[in-house]
């Protein structure tokens, strides 16, 4: 039905969107109108939710480059920080180190195994990032989205050296493919761990 549905509205909206498309953004207008066909094919049934009905809307880019970075980081069961207003982070990035100031480049980076450093004025704060996505927007928000982040000072080296042990014995020993896969995963984490706290 959905389908049927959505084939109707691109249809009897496909000569009107292709002579309007620039003048119609994707924004509240834009889920009016949607809105507004919808209640023409359905009558009966209201609409789908778009994200602009549950999500907060970001600020609009500045015109002039902020002084500070507005920094959020979240793990699947909680915030770590909220809005937080720093100079500069460094995050491991799957390309390499990335510094991120006030005015970076909207950017989405998938993170792996290693330091994530916060800067502001002269503390730094640092935190194990296991991995997870670093979203850089064009208005000095970053969101980074972690599996794991853990203060450094709160990490045991004798016992990432014992896990790195264990995880390379493992490693050798699988057989099959998901082992394989399991164990160097556990591998790259503990050497990363290992690396930051002894590097």
């Amino acid at each position: 039905m959905f389908r049927q549905l959505s084939t109707q509205i691109l249809r009897s909206t496909k000569s009107r969107a292709l002579s309007t498309a620039a003048e119609v953004p994707a924004t509240q207008s834009g889920v009016s109108k949607f809105e507004e066909i919808w209640k023409k094919m359905v009558p009966n049934m209201d609409p789908p939710k778009t994200p602009s009905s549950y999500m907060k809307p970001r600020p609009p880019t500045p015109s002039t480059i902020p002084s500070k970075l507005n920094l959020n980081l979240a793990l699947p069961y909680s915030s770590v920080l909220s809005s937080k207003e720093v100079d500069m982070i460094i995050v491991p990035a799957t390309t390499g180190q990335m510094g991120v100031l006030p005015g970076h480049v909207p950017t989405i980076a998938e993170l792996k195994p290693g330091i994530m450093s916060i800067h502001d004025g002269n503390n730094v704060t640092k935190y194990f990032i296991s991995s997870g996505f670093a979203m850089i927007h064009a208005n000095s928000h970053a969101d980074i989205v972690a599996i794991e982040a853990v203060p450094i000072d709160q990490i045991d080296l004798a016992a990432v050296q014992k896990g790195l042990a264990e995880a390379n014995q493992k490693l050798s020993s699988a057989t099959t493919d998901l082992e394989k896969a399991e164990a160097q995963i556990v591998v790259d984490v503990h050497s990363a761990l290992n690396s930051a706290l002894t590097g």
